[in-house]
């Protein structure tokens, strides 16, 4: 995954609700723009019930959209 793609999605217009795959099977939900921040190594998420992680941008294996409800 390169971080043009996930930045896309955080800045592009009309954002959605995805999910992000990482390699070891573990999945966040990003639920809004403002519960993750990414840099060009490094993608940092945030949750309102658990833990925030730090996740290295090459252990992203993909992003699926998800309903926001």
């Amino acid at each position: 995954m390169d971080f043009e793609e996930i930045r896309d999605r955080i800045r592009g217009p009309g954002f959605r609700p995805f999910r992000l795959h990482l390699s070891d099977g573990r999945a966040f939900d990003v639920p809004h723009p403002e519960f993750i921040a990414a840099s060009s190594r490094v993608v940092a998420v945030l949750s309102e019930t658990g833990p925030s992680e730090l996740i290295d941008l090459a252990h992203i294996v993909s992003l699926e959209e998800v309903d926001g409800q």
